[in-house]
């Protein structure tokens, strides 16, 4: 018979180096933790922009957008992917190449993109060289008409003869290069030209540069008067007025507001980046215009996209949260988190507890209580055949007091005294009566009792 069964052993105890070593230990991984979880929250994402223009530029403001961002130590960093243009740029967007792209409102696949800013708007100049008798569009009738960027104005050049009906009245579109405009102007090889640019100082004097101009001769800007119509029908422009003296101050040319049709350079991004991220970047990038609108005057056209349900492109909803003041805060955001980490932590320390346990003892605590143990060795007192089971015992008894004893050193669980002694005065007290029968005369063994 197992002795010891029901017996809870000793505790085993760690040494307090080792205690205060362990302790140390799970105090550094929960810095340690805290710090990557820390860094991890605040680390810059990085994004691939597709931009491209035929002059360049569009990849020079991007690239000090993205530098500006960077210094400003933003939570986007740009990687520029630079094209030959917006239809190169758009084409790259749409296929998945990268995240954001600046594109021009009517060219290329834009099905899956979504207006972060406004980057600039590109103003439609039908320009007839000094003298001509052309001044309206019936005026183009039987004439060849230059265009600058062929490729990417073939949507507006579309429109435009749809709107006028041009094919009846045998006008034809032209691609021509910019070196080759005055050239063609001069040779009667075009009658007029068109370019699609954004009406700043830069643009405007290539413009000007392209026809002699005096006191008395001066480029004449053709009106496209249906530009309204044109609007509503293809919502990817919109009717402007190019201001009186734009081309010349004085005196002025035009001498009056020229309607025509505007379209804007978006910076576009998927639908499925994230809201935060996308709200943060706008704001980022808004500010970053800011520091380098002096660097580059064009910049003064940066505004926000049309945030109108029914807008023609529609706006990123983290930009929309920027742009109508409803980003969210650190507490909208994590507040679920907070309400539930106390919880959790609460839970782990309560498994950190038993594990600790656990390791100060060596063993999980016996399924049988001590107090049960001695109370089964009463059964076995009455039982005993002699005075070496008795002494056996006497010492099963010693070793479940002392065991007690450490547990309640060790706030483990331990009987109170006054328990104890109540059990181990019962046992005595069976122990002497055993004694006494078995040492009385003519006394008979018991058969022990079956377990």
């Amino acid at each position: 018979m197992d002795q010891w069964s029901g017996i809870r052993k000793d505790a085993v105890k760690l040494p307090m180096w080792l205690r205060i070593a362990v302790v140390a230990a799970v105090v550094v991984l929960g810095a340690g933790a805290s710090l990557f979880a820390y860094r991890w929250y605040l680390r810059p994402v990085t994004l691939s922009i597709a931009v491209g223009s035929f002059d360049g530029d569009a990849p020079k403001i991007v690239s000090a957008l993205a530098s500006r961002l960077a210094l400003n130590n933003a939570p986007v960093r740009l990687k520029l992917v630079e094209t030959s243009g917006p239809i190169e740029s758009a084409a790259a967007f749409s296929s998945g190449k990268t995240d954001l792209a600046v594109i021009r409102g009517d060219v290329g696949d834009l099905s899956q993109a979504q207006a972060i800013v406004v980057l600039a708007q590109a103003v439609a100049l039908l320009v007839a060289p000094p003298g001509s008798a052309i001044t309206d569009m019936a005026g183009l009738k039987r004439t060849t008409v230059g265009v600058v960027g062929g490729d990417t104005n073939e949507k507006i050049v579309a429109v435009l003869r749809a709107a006028y009906d041009l094919d009846r009245a045998n006008v034809v579109f032209k691609n021509v290069a910019l070196d080759q405009v005055r050239h063609a102007l001069e040779t009667k090889e075009i009658r007029a030209v068109l370019f699609v640019m954004p009406l700043s100082d830069k643009y405007l004097s290539l413009v000007r540069g392209l026809f002699p101009q005096n006191a008395k001769t001066a480029p004449i800007l053709i009106p496209i008067e249906n530009a309204g119509a044109i609007a509503e029908k293809e919502h990817a422009y919109e009717s402007f007025d190019i201001p009186k003296g734009t081309l010349r101050g004085s005196p002025p040319v035009p001498d009056d507001d020229v309607t025509t049709l505007q379209v804007s350079f978006y910076l576009v991004g998927k639908k499925s980046l994230d809201n935060d991220l996308i709200a943060g970047f706008t704001q980022a990038i808004t500010s970053a215009r800011r520091d380098i609108s002096a660097e580059f005057p064009i910049l003064a056209q940066f505004k926000a996209p049309d945030t109108d349900a029914g807008a023609y492109l529609p706006v990123h909803p983290g930009a929309a949260e920027f742009y109508n003041g409803n980003q969210q805060t650190f507490l909208d955001k994590w507040s679920n988190a907070i309400f539930l980490t106390p919880m959790a932590l609460g839970a782990l320390a309560t498994v950190l507890a038993a594990a600790w346990k656990f390791l100060r003892s060596g063993e999980f605590k016996s399924s049988e209580p001590a107090l049960d143990s001695l109370y089964a060795l009463g059964r076995r007192i009455r039982h005993a055949e002699n005075e070496t089971e008795l002494s056996e015992i006497e010492n099963q008894i010693d070793e479940v007091l002392r065991a007690q004893r450490k547990r309640a050193d060790e706030e483990e669980h331990a009987l109170d005294a006054a328990t104890l002694n109540v059990a181990a005065h019962r046992l005595e007290n069976l122990i002497h009566d055993r004694r006494a029968a078995l040492a009385a005369p003519g006394s008979e063994a018991p058969l022990k009792a079956k377990s």
